[in-house]
C-alpha cells in the first residue's frame, strides 16, 4: 500500500487527498503535526487498510488522537517509522553489547594490574625469609592466580556471547535493510532499490565501457480492472505480473516495481536486443494465462503488458535514459498495447552529462 499512496502523491490527485486528510483532521480535532499528516493521507487514501481500520477504532472508541496514539499507529503501520524504530532498537541493542564488553576488559585490565603488583610484592618479600613465609607467600600467590584465571574464563564467556549476540544482531539489521528496500506487495526491489541500482549500474557500465539497458513494463487497463474485481484482486494480478518478471532478473539484472502498476528492468552489460527477447518473453507469458480470482474461483481473462526499452548511449544523463524509456512504454500503448517498443536514440545534446 505504500508504494501505491507514494505514487498518489505524486499525481494531480495529492492536493485532493491531502485537502480531504485536514478536513478529517479537523473534523475529528486533531492537530495538523508532520506525523499526523502523514497518517491521515494514508487514511483517506487507503479506507480499507490495516492503519485506516485502526484509526477508525480510535475515532469510535471517543480515545483522543494524542502524540503517543499516533507515534504507536505510525510504528505499526507506516514502513518509515517501522524502520526508525527497528534501527534505533538495534542501536540501542549493539550500544549495550559494547557497554557490557568495555566493562568486563576493564575488569580484566584491573585484576591483571593487581597480580601483577602481587607478584612484584612477593618477589620483593622473599628475599632473605624462612620457609614458613616463602609458604604463606605461595598460598596468596595461588589464590590471586586462581582468581585471574577464573575472571579470565568469564571474560572469554562474555566475549563469546558478545560474538553471538553481534552476529545476530548484524544478520538483524541486514534484513531491516532487504525489508527497507523491498516492494512489500510483490517481494521485488522497491523505488529506493531501483534508483539507487540504476546509478550504480550507470556508474559502473561507464567505468568498464559496457553496454546498459532500462526497460519499463507496464499492466494495461489495469485501473479499469481494478476498479471491476477489487484491489485485493488487482493485488493478486500485480503479484502474478511481478513474478513473471522476477524470474526473467536473474543477476546482475534487476527488477523493481517502479510505482503503481509500473516495473522497471535494469540490464547491466546487455544491449537493447538481449533486453527486447526477455520482456517479449514476459509479455507472452503474461498473456498467455487466463487468471482466476482465488477467492471465488471465478475466471477473470487474460491481462497483457506494454514495456519499452532504452539502451544508454555514451554518458547519456539517468534522467534522459528514463525519459527514454518511459517515451517507448507509451508507444507501446498509443500503438495497441500488449506490444515491446524501443526507444528511439536521443538528440546529441542529450548524450552528455
Amino acid at each position: 500500500m505504500p508504494s501505491e499512496i507514494d505514487t498518489l502523491l505524486r499525481s494531480p490527485k495529492a492536493y485532493a487527498i491531502v485537502r480531504k486528510a485536514v478536513e478529517a483532521m479537523e473534523a475529528h480535532r486533531v492537530w495538523p503535526t508532520a506525523r499526523n499528516l502523514e497518517l491521515w493521507v494514508h487514511y483517506v487514501a487507503a479506507k480499507d487498510s490495516a492503519l485506516a481500520a485502526e484509526i477508525d477504532q480510535v475515532i469510535s472508541s471517543g480515545e483522543p488522537f494524542t502524540e503517543d496514539v499516533s507515534e504507536k499507529i505510525a510504528a505499526e503501520h507506516l514502513p518509515t517509522a517501522k524502520l526508525s524504530g527497528e534501527i534505533l532498537h538495534a542501536g540501542q541493542t549493539l550500544t549495550k553489547e559494547l557497554d557490557t564488553v568495555s566493562k568486563a576488559i576493564e575488569s580484566a585490565r584491573e585484576s591483571s594490574e593487581a597480580y601483577g603488583q602481587q607478584l612484584a610484592t612477593a618477589s620483593e618479600t622473599l628475599e632473605g625469609q624462612d620457609a614458613e613465609a616463602f609458604k604463606s607467600m605461595v598460598d596468596t600467590l595461588t589464590i590471586a592466580t586462581s582468581k585471574v584465571r577464573d575472571e579470565n574464563q568469564a571474560l572469554e564467556s562474555q566475549l563469546a556471547d558478545t560474538t553471538q549476540e553481534l552476529g545476530r544482531l548484524r544478520e538483524h539489521l541486514e534484513q531491516v535493510r532487504r525489508d527497507a528496500m523491498t516492494d512489500a506487495l510483490t517481494g521485488l526491489a522497491n523505488r529506493k532499490a531501483f534508483d539507487e541500482g540504476l546509478e550504480k549500474a550507470c556508474t559502473e557500465t561507464l567505468e568498464r565501457g559496457e553496454s546498459l539497458t532500462l526497460a519499463v513494463v507496464d499492466s494495461d487497463h489495469f485501473k479499469g480492472f481494478n476498479d471491476t474485481w477489487g484491489h485485493q484482486t488487482g493485488d493478486q494480478v500485480l503479484r502474478y505480473v511481478a513474478s513473471v518478471i522476477d524470474r526473467a532478473a536473474a543477476a546482475p539484472r534487476l527488477a523493481a516495481r517502479y510505482g503503481g502498476e509500473e516495473f522497471a528492468l535494469i540490464f547491466p552489460n546487455e544491449t537493447a536486443e538481449a533486453a527486447l527477447k526477455v520482456l517479449e518473453t514476459v509479455r507472452e507469458e503474461v498473456a498467455s494465462r487466463i487468471l482466476k480470482r482465488r477467492s471465488t474461483n471465478e475466471e477473470l481473462g487474460a491481462i497483457t503488458v506494454s514495456a519499452g526499452v532504452a539502451q544508454r548511449e555514451g554518458d547519456e544523463p539517468l534522467v534522459s535514459l528514463i525519459e527514454r524509456a518511459d517515451a517507448a512504454l507509451y508507444a507501446s500503448k498509443n500503438a495497441g498495447r500488449n506490444r515491446v517498443t524501443r526507444a528511439e536514440s536521443p538528440p546529441p545534446a542529450s548524450r552528455a552529462a
